[in-house]
This record gives structure tokens, C-alpha cells and sequence, in this order.
């Protein structure tokens, strides 16, 4: 057991000499702190460090990632790895940080100093939730507050029940991957899946969305027990499909652009959100191998429309029956 630290109360900062030794001897300490990877919804991984490592991540690289989560107020959930009689000692990314007793939510008041102790003791191999409130490379400081964290969930929690689907929101997307965008909503995360980003095709929200954008989102499902907020971009602009028939008619000449080419026609995009399809038949007169021989991605082609079906979404259209007027012609 590592040298007993002088007691100071919780609310209390410590001085340099307690720091020093708060870090390197805090009592029930293990001999290395255990490596945090955080991962894109704030939960945490735990992995044992090797102990023949000096240092699991760069230094100068750990405090940079560790101010950037405070001036973002991001929510740690962190390992207590040791603790003495003024609080306990967390590790993450190498560092050791130092959550005051007078800053953990559950730890009862007590006159009995001992008590008190053996409490901060039990929390040793434990996970909890906290924000950083002080940080300082320098000099080493690294606090943390399990209060602030409650206070932090106890307003998404509140946002989170106040939320209802058909609601109207401003937030502000904080990750883009291949299924969808997530966005802030003001401490509570949706997901705007990637066919509710726009009426048209996105092959990735990257196309449509950029990090850190404001966007305006519109709330599709509220799941209070899986903390799930499902969002829609898409919903709060017109459907082409619901005004189609008013805006093309049957025999029209339209402009459009090939978007995917497969062996029975090709997809021509007439607006966004509102595609055709060539049939290989009205792909031209003759024989040919496949539709490839014909059209490619990205060609901007004058075809006529053959049909329009607005509630199964589908507009039918003929390059060939183009291509006989203008030789009639």
C-alpha cells in the first residue's frame, strides 16, 4: 500500500505537494492506469496497458484529446483505479485524473472519517460518468466532477422526454458514417438515417452534410427506453412524388441524367428526389449487348415520358420514341 496522503476535505483544492503525491501514491492505486478508447455514442472500452510501457499514449497527444472533451463538454464514462481520503483517482489515455469526494453523486456525507474512506474504497473497479472542470499540463491537474455529469444528463434526459415525433428541431451533425448522420439536438444525439437525408439518392451523407453543420431536422421516432431519437432532413422539404403529375404530363420531352445503368434500362434523374426508368426496350432500336452499349452514368439525355405512377413513385420513360420523332422530323 502506497504512503498514506494527508486528509484534506473534498471541497478543498488540493496543493502541489498533495497533487504530486495524489499521482504517483495515491493509496489503492494500481501500478498502471488502465487505456481508454472512447467511442463515437461517449461509452468507453477498457483495455490493460502493458506494464512495461512507459506511457501508453503520447503525452502531449493525450492532453490535447483531453481538452478538447472539456471545451466540448464531452461525458467521459472512466475507470476509478485508486482513490485516498480526499476523493479518487480515474485514469484515461494515459493520464490520471482526480474526481474530489465532494464531486461524486453517491458517496453519503459522514462524520466518520473511516466510513467515509472505505465508501471512496468500494469505488475502486468501478466505472462513472464525468465531465472534466479543470485542466492544467503543466502542472499536471486534471479534475473531474461525476455533479457536472448528472447535471448534463439530467438535461438530455429532460430533452429526451420533451420530444415527440413530428417535432421540429435545430441541431448540428457531429458524425457522418456510411448508414447515416448523427446529430446534437442540444445534449441528446439522433440519427438521421441516410434515406431520410434527401428525397434524391445519397450514396453517402457525406455528399449532402458536412461535420459540424447546422441543420434543421424533423423528429420521426422518440425510444425513451433505448435513449434512440430517429431524425429526417428529408421531411421538412416538399416530396417531388406528391406534385409529379402537375408538373409532367404523358408524351412530354424531358431532360434527364443517367444515374445508374443495369442490365434491364438505365435511371435517369429528371429533378432531385425524382427518377425515371428506361426500359432496355426504349433504349434504342436494335440489337445491342446490354445498356451499357447505349448510355453511361452521367450522359444527359432528352427522353419522353411514357407514364406516371405518383403513389408507386414510378415515372416510365423512351429514349428510342425520341429518337423516331426526330427521324420522322
Amino acid at each position: 500500500m502506497g504512503q498514506m496522503v494527508e486528509w484534506i476535505p473534498g471541497d478543498a483544492p488540493p496543493d502541489e505537494n498533495y497533487w504530486a503525491a495524489l499521482l504517483s501514491q495515491g493509496e489503492n492505486a494500481r501500478t498502471a492506469p488502465a487505456v481508454i478508447q472512447m467511442d463515437a455514442w461517449g461509452g468507453a472500452n477498457v483495455d490493460v496497458p502493458d506494464e512495461s510501457a512507459s506511457e501508453p499514449v503520447g503525452a502531449e497527444h493525450a492532453w490535447r484529446v483531453a481538452r478538447e472533451a472539456m471545451d466540448e463538454g464531452e461525458v467521459l464514462q472512466l475507470p476509478v483505479v485508486g482513490c485516498n481520503r480526499g476523493g479518487v483517482l480515474v485514469a484515461w489515455n494515459g493520464l490520471r485524473g482526480f474526481v474530489p469526494a465532494s464531486h461524486l453523486v453517491d458517496l453519503l456525507p459522514s462524520v466518520d472519517e473511516g466510513e467515509r474512506y472505505r465508501e471512496l474504497r468500494r469505488l475502486v473497479g468501478s466505472r462513472i460518468r464525468l465531465k472534466i472542470i479543470e485542466l492544467d499540463s503543466e502542472q499536471g491537474r486534471f479534475v473531474l466532477s461525476e455533479r457536472a455529469s448528472r447535471l448534463d444528463e439530467s438535461r438530455r434526459q429532460d430533452l429526451l422526454d420533451s420530444l415527440c415525433p413530428g417535432d421540429i428541431c435545430h441541431g448540428q451533425v457531429t458524425n457522418l458514417c456510411s448508414f447515416g448522420a448523427f446529430i446534437d439536438l442540444g445534449g441528446l444525439e439522433g440519427l438521421a438515417h441516410v434515406s431520410e437525408l434527401s428525397w434524391g439518392r445519397v450514396e453517402h451523407p457525406s455528399d449532402v452534410l458536412d461535420p459540424g453543420q447546422s441543420v434543421e431536422v424533423y423528429v420521426l421516432n422518440v425510444d425513451r427506453e433505448r435513449n434512440r431519437v430517429g431524425l429526417s432532413i428529408k421531411r421538412l422539404q416538399p416530396d417531388p412524388w406528391q406534385s409529379v403529375e402537375e408538373r409532367y404530363r404523358v408524351g412530354q420531352v424531358i431532360e434527364g441524367t443517367i444515374t445508374h445503368v443495369v442490365n434491364f434500362g438505365a435511371f435517369a434523374r429528371v429533378e432531385d428526389g425524382l427518377e425515371g426508368l428506361i426500359h432496355i426496350s426504349e433504349l434504342a432500336e436494335g440489337n445491342f449487348l446490354h445498356p451499357r452499349n447505349v448510355v453511361q452514368e452521367g450522359d444527359v439525355v432528352n427522353a419522353r415520358v411514357l407514364n406516371i405512377d405518383s403513389e408507386r413513385r414510378r415515372m416510365g420513360l423512351s429514349l428510342r420514341q425520341v429518337e423516331d420523332l426526330d427521324w420522322t422530323a
